[in-house]
C-alpha cells in the first residue's frame, strides 16, 4: 500500500469516527503509560515500537509530540509515522515547540503519541501541564501512548527529594496514572544505564559529567528503580483484588505468602509476634499483626500493652492493624481474606476448660471457618490460666457515694410511698425503686447497684406487698419484680463499668502517646537532650527531683540530676527514694517526691530508656570529637615529619646547589649556564613558597582562623584569575558560559581552591603531554558546580575521599614535589565558604573534582528548562 492510499484510509477513518461522535457521546480514549525509573531507560523507544506495530496492523497512528533528545535510534523509529506539526510559542526571547492540541483534535486519529506526561507547557498554551492536554485527547475518544519517569509521581515527590536531593517541579497526580488502562514498566539496571549515558546514548557529551555525578549516581538509580518496581507491583496487586471483587471470588489465591498473627494484647502477645515472624521468615512472607476489638470499643486490653506490641511489630518489620467487630473470628477472617493471607497464627486460649464448655472460643471458630487459610495454634505459658483481674475504673470517692445512695435513696422512696400510699399503686412504687437502682448503678457501679437492688426489694416486700410488714414473698409477680430489679442493677452497672474503663483507657492512652512523642522529640532535636529530658520527666510526673545514676565500681554515682540538688544517691530501698526504674544493670532512674502508681510504670520505663539513649548520644558526641581531634593532631604531626624530610629538602637542595655553583670562583660559567642555574633557584624558591603557603593555610584551618568574606563571585573570572601565571595553563580548556550565575563565596579563597585543584589535575591527571584538563560549570537548582575533569589514571576504587586527606599523593610512582596539602586546603576553604568538594571517576577514565557552591541570590527558574532527570 503506497503513501497516498494510507493517507486516504486515514482520512476515511477520521471521517467515520467524526460521524460516530456526531451520533452520540464519544467513547473515552484509553491511556497507556510507559513508566521508567529515569531518563534513558528506553520509554520513548518502547512507545514508538508499539506505535509501529499498531500502524502495521492498520491503526491510524500520529505523533502528537515525541522528544528524541537527539538520539539517532529513537529518531529512526519515528520514520513512517505521521507527525502533527508542533505549535511554536514565543517565550523569553525564544521560540519553543509545544504540542498543538487543537491540530491533533482536528486530525482525530485513533492513537496519538504524546511524550513526557509530566511536562510543563510553555505559558500561552491551553493547559498548564501536558497531562491536562492528554486528558482532553482522551475525552475526545483518542487513545494515547505516553511516557513517565517515576520521580514525577506526585505522591513520591518528597521521597525522591530525600533520595536525590532534587525536588521535582513537574509532577503528575497519582490518580491520572492509576486511571490508565495499561502501565508498562520499562526497566534497565543502573549499571547498564550509566554505561549508556557514558557512551553518549542519552545526553550530549557536555551534559554527561554533571548527570552522572548528580542525578544518575548508582545509589539514586537503584532507589528509583525499586520505587518503580514497587509502584507497579502495587498496581498489579490492586488490579488483582479488583478482578476478584468483580468476579465475586472469595477464595484465597496464593500468589504470595502472607502471614497474619492475631494478638489480644496480653502477656503472650510478644511470644506470638516473634513466633509468627519466624514462620514468615521461613516462608519469605509478609507479616501482618492484628489486634481485634469489639465493635463497641469497650472490650480489649490496656492501651499501653497494645502500644508495646505495636512497637515490637514495627521493630520486626511487620505492619500493625486494628480490626473492629462484634464477632471477632469473622472480623479476623475478613481481614485475612482481604490481604490474601495464606497463614493465620493465634495463641492457645487463656480461658479455663470450664469456660470453654459454654463457648468454644476464637481458635476453634477460626479453624472451622478458615477454609484454605492454614491456622497455627501456638502454645504459651499463659494458656488456660484465665484473664487477669482488672482494676476498678470508678474512683473511690464516687464508689463511696454510690454505697451511701444505695441505702438512702431506697429509704427515701419508701418514705415517699408510705406518705402517699392511698394515692399510689404498686406499679408506681416499683418504678420508683427501679429508678433508684439505675441512679446508684450510674454513680457507684456494680456493688452499690446490687446493694440498692437488695434494699429496694426488701423495702418493697415489707411495706408495699401482701402480706404487709413481712418479708415473705407470696405472689409470683413479686418474685419477677425482684429478679428484674437485680437484672437492671447488673446490666446498668456493667455498662457503666465498661464506659468508665473505656474513657479511662482512652485518656491514659492519649496522655502516654503525647509524653512518649515529646520525649522522642527532645532526644532527637535538643542540643542538651539528657538534661532537658530529665526536666520533662520531673514536670510530667509531678516529682521533686529526677536523678540518672550509673554503677561505677560497685557504687551508684550521679550522671545527671533535675530538681532538688540534695537528692540522695543511695538505693531506692531507703526512705528518700520513692520510685526507681532500672534501665539496665548499670543505669537506673531514681525519682523523689511521691510514689508513682503502677499504671505509670510503662511510660516511666520508656522515659528511662530515652534517658539512656540521650546519655549515650551525649557521650558519643564528646568521645567522637575528642577522638577526631587527637587523630587529626597525630596524623598531622606524623605526616608532616614524614613529608618534610623529602618535600622541603628537595627544593632546598636544588637552590643550595645552584647557588654554590654560581659562587664557586673556579667554575667558568657561560651566560646560558648562569641563566639556567638562576632559573633553577627561582623554580625551587617558588616551590618552597607554595609548600610554606599550604602549610600556613593548613595551620589556619586547624585553628579556625579562616573567616571568609562572602559576596557574589563570577566563576569564569575566578578560573581565569587562578590560571594566570600557572605553569601548564595552556593545557587547560575552560568551558564556562559567560551567562552562568554568580556564586556566594570569598573571591580570594575560591581562587586558591581553583588553583590548587587545577594544579593537582595538571600534575597527576595527565598521562600524555598533550592531555587536556577541562574546566566546566553547571547549575542545579540553587547550587552551582565547577568541575575540573582530567583523563589521567584516576584513583583506586573506594579511595575518592582519601585524595582530600593531608599529606596524601595517591598512586605516586616517582618522586614529586609537594606535601599533598593542595586538595586538603581546598576542602577546608570550601567548608569555610559553606560549599562542598568531592572527587568522582571520569567516564572513560580519569578523575573529576567537583566544587559546589550556592548560587548568589535567587535564580529565576525557567518552566521550559529540561529537568536533570528528563
Amino acid at each position: 500500500m503506497d503513501e497516498a492510499s494510507k493517507q486516504a484510509d486515514a482520512a476515511d477513518s477520521a471521517d467515520r469516527r467524526a460521524a460516530e461522535r456526531a451520533d452520540g457521546p464519544p467513547r473515552r480514549g484509553e491511556l497507556r503509560v510507559y513508566l521508567g525509573a529515569a531518563a534513558g531507560v528506553g520509554k520513548t523507544y518502547a512507545m514508538l515500537g508499539e506505535a509501529a506495530r499498531r500502524r502495521d496492523r492498520g491503526a491510524d497512528v500520529v505523533i502528537g509530540f515525541v522528544e528524541s533528545h537527539g538520539r539517532a535510534l529513537t529518531e529512526a523509529l519515528t520514520e513512517g509515522i505521521e507527525a502533527v506539526p508542533r505549535r511554536m510559542l514565543h517565550y523569553r526571547g525564544r521560540e519553543l515547540p509545544e504540542l498543538d492540541l487543537d491540530a491533533v483534535l482536528a486530525r482525530a486519529p485513533e492513537i496519538a503519541l504524546v511524550d513526557e506526561l509530566a511536562h510543563t507547557n510553555v505559558p500561552g498554551s491551553r493547559h498548564a501541564q501536558r497531562w491536562e492536554d492528554i486528558e482532553a485527547l482522551l475525552a475526545a475518544g483518542i487513545d494515547v501512548l505516553t511516557t513517565l519517569n517515576i520521580q514525577h509521581m506526585e505522591s513520591l515527590n518528597d521521597v525522591v527529594e530525600t533520595i536525590t536531593g532534587t525536588r521535582q517541579r513537574e509532577t503528575v497526580p497519582d490518580e491520572v496514572v492509576r486511571a490508565a488502562e495499561q502501565v508498562e514498566l520499562v526497566d534497565i539496571t543502573p549499571e547498564a544505564l550509566r554505561r549508556r549515558m557514558a557512551h553518549g546514548n542519552v545526553y550530549p557529551a557536555h551534559r554527561v559529567d554533571a548527570a552522572l555525578a548528580n542525578f544518575f549516581r548508582p545509589g539514586n538509580l537503584g532507589a528509583l528503580r525499586e520505587l518503580a518496581l514497587l509502584w507497579v507491583a502495587d498496581q498489579v496487586d490492586v488490579a488483582l483484588r479488583r478482578y476478584r471483587a468483580d468476579q465475586h471470588i472469595t477464595q484465597t489465591w496464593e500468589t504470595r505468602e502472607r502471614v497474619v498473627v492475631s494478638i489480644t494484647g496480653g502477656a503472650e502477645s510478644e511470644t506470638l509476634i516473634r513466633r509468627a515472624r519466624r514462620i514468615a521468615n521461613r516462608a519469605g512472607a509478609e507479616l501482618f499483626v492484628v489486634h481485634a476489638l469489639r465493635g463497641d470499643g469497650l472490650a480489649g486490653s490496656q492501651p499501653a500493652e497494645v502500644a508495646r506490641c505495636r512497637r515490637l511489630a514495627v521493630d520486626l518489620g511487620a505492619s500493625f492493624h486494628l480490626v473492629l467487630g462484634d464477632d471477632v473470628p469473622s472480623a479476623l477472617l475478613d481481614f485475612a481474606r482481604g490481604v490474601d493471607a495464606t497463614q493465620l497464627v493465634l495463641g492457645s486460649s487463656r480461658r479455663s476448660r470450664a469456660a470453654r464448655l459454654w463457648d468454644e472460643g476464637i481458635g476453634a471458630a477460626l479453624v472451622r471457618e478458615s477454609g484454605s487459610i492454614d491456622v497455627h495454634i501456638v502454645t504459651h505459658a499463659h494458656a488456660g490460666r484465665g484473664h487477669r483481674k482488672r482494676m476498678d475504673p470508678i474512683p473511690v470517692g464516687r464508689k463511696a457515694l454510690g454505697w451511701v445512695l444505695a441505702v438512702l435513696l431506697p429509704a427515701a422512696i419508701a418514705v415517699f410511698g408510705l406518705l402517699l400510699h392511698s394515692k399510689l399503686d404498686l406499679s408506681t412504687e416499683v418504678v420508683g425503686f427501679l429508678l433508684v437502682i439505675v441512679v446508684v448503678a450510674l454513680v457507684g457501679g456494680l456493688g452499690p447497684a446490687l446493694c440498692a437492688a437488695a434494699v429496694s426489694g426488701a423495702l418493697l416486700t415489707y411495706f408495699f406487698t401482701t402480706p404487709m410488714f413481712s418479708l415473705v414473698v407470696s405472689a409470683r409477680q413479686q418474685i419477677v419484680t425482684l429478679v428484674v430489679m437485680v437484672a437492671v442493677a447488673v446490666m446498668v452497672a456493667l455498662v457503666v463499668d465498661r464506659a468508665a474503663r473505656s474513657a479511662d483507657q482512652a485518656g491514659r492512652s492519649r496522655a502516654e502517646a503525647m509524653l512518649l512523642a515529646s520525649y522522642s522529640r527532645t532526644v532527637l532535636t535538643h542540643s542538651e537532650p539528657l538534661q532537658r529530658l530529665l526536666d520533662k520527666i520531673r514536670e510530667n510526673f509531678g516529682v521533686s527531683s529526677v536523678v540518672l545514676q550509673e554503677n561505677r565500681g560497685g557504687g551508684w554515682e550521679r550522671v545527671a540530676v533535675s530538681g532538688d540538688s540534695d537528692t540522695p544517691t543511695e538505693r531506692s530501698d531507703t526512705p528518700e527514694a520513692d520510685t526507681e526504674v532500672a534501665v539496665n544493670p548499670e543505669v537506673r532512674l531514681v525519682l523523689r517526691g511521691r510514689v508513682l502508681p503502677a499504671s505509670d510504670q510503662l511510660v516511666l520505663e520508656a522515659a528511662a530508656g530515652q534517658a539512656l539513649l540521650a546519655l549515650r548520644q551525649q557521650r558519643m558526641v564528646v568521645e567522637t570529637q575528642d577522638a577526631q581531634r587527637r587523630a587529626d593532631a597525630t596524623g598531622l604531626r606524623t605526616a608532616l615529619l614524614a613529608s618534610l624530610g623529602h618535600d622541603l629538602r628537595t627544593p632546598l637542595t636544588t637552590a643550595k646547589t645552584a647557588l654554590a655553583s654560581l659562587r664557586d670562583p673556579t667554575l667558568r660559567l657561560s651566560d646560558v649556564d648562569t641563566a639556567e642555574l638562576l632559573a633553577s633557584v627561582d623554580e625551587a624558591t617558588d616551590r618552597l613558597t607554595g609548600l610554606v603557603a599550604n602549610l600556613l593555610d593548613s595551620s589556619r584551618l586547624a585553628t579556625g582562623a579562616v573567616t571568609p568574606l562572602i559576596e557574589p563571585v563570577g566563576l569564569d573570572e575566578v578560573v581565569y584569575t587562578a590560571l594566570s601565571g600557572m605553569e601548564g595553563r595552556e593545557s587547560v580548556r575552560v568551558e564556562i558560559d559567560e551567562r552562568s550565575p554568580s556564586v556566594s563565596a570569598d573571591t580570594g579563597l575560591l581562587e586558591r581552591v581553583v588553583a590548587n585543584v587545577i594544579d593537582n589535575a595538571l600534575r597527576y591527571g595527565r598521562t600524555e603531554p598533550e592531555s587536556v584538563v577541562y574546566v566546566r560549570a553547571s547549575v542545579h537548582g540553587a547550587q552551582a558546580e565547577l568541575r575540573v575533569v582530567d583523563s589521567g589514571p584516576g584513583v583506586p576504587s573506594g579511595a575518592a575521599e582519601d585524595v582530600f586527606a593531608p599529606f596524601q599523593r595517591l598512586g605516586d610512582r616517582e618522586p614529586r614535589t609537594g606535601l599533598g596539602l593542595g586538595l586538603s586546603v581546598a576542602r577546608g576553604f570550601m567548608t569555610a565558604m559553606h560549599g562542598t568538594i568531592r572527587a568522582e571517576d571520569t567516564p572513560g577514565g580519569g578523575l573529576t573534582v567537583v566544587l559546589a557552591l550556592p548560587v548568589a541570590g535567587e535564580a529565576a527558574s525557567d518552566p521550559t528548562d529540561e529537568s536533570a532527570a528528563r
